[in-house]
């Protein structure tokens, strides 16, 4: 089970390395104003969420659901951990619909928003790694 915990691991670092850099990109690309800058961010968008991102979400949850039928992991952090890994899956989703929104040249809203949006992986991988960690209850 020690192999199973390593990949979950890596994987999960692999997820957030994107959560953390793709609201990044978003935060550059709204502020750029030239074709070629917009060509060259949802290239990178795109291979970032595709190719990093959602194998490393995919991956994650596999290996984290293998983990919990293999330990029999119960508690009431638990509980709260996935509901945190719940919402991550929704940010990550919503990741997606904001990368179409760039894709297809409809992006709405501004670089400061971007800037706010990105903070959010960060706070749930404190309350994630605490709450595994510590389990405070």
């Amino acid at each position: 089970m020690l192999w199973i915990k390593a990949w979950h691991i890596i994987f999960m670092v692999t997820w957030f390395a994107g959560m953390f850099y793709l609201p990044r990109l978003f935060v550059y690309h709204a502020m750029s104003e030239d074709k070629i800058s917009h060509e060259r961010f949802k290239i990178m968008e795109r291979k970032l969420f595709y190719g990093i991102m959602t194998p490393g979400a995919i991956l994650t949850i596999t290996f984290g659901f293998w983990l919990w039928l293999g330990y029999g992991i119960s508690g009431g952090w638990l509980h709260i951990k996935l509901a945190i890994v719940a919402g991550l899956v929704a940010y990550h989703i919503y990741c997606w619909k904001l990368l179409l929104d760039f894709k297809h040249d409809r992006n709405q809203r501004s670089h400061i928003y971007y800037r706010w949006f990105n903070e959010a992986p960060v706070l749930a991988l404190i309350a994630i790694i605490i709450l595994v960690e510590v389990k405070p209850f």
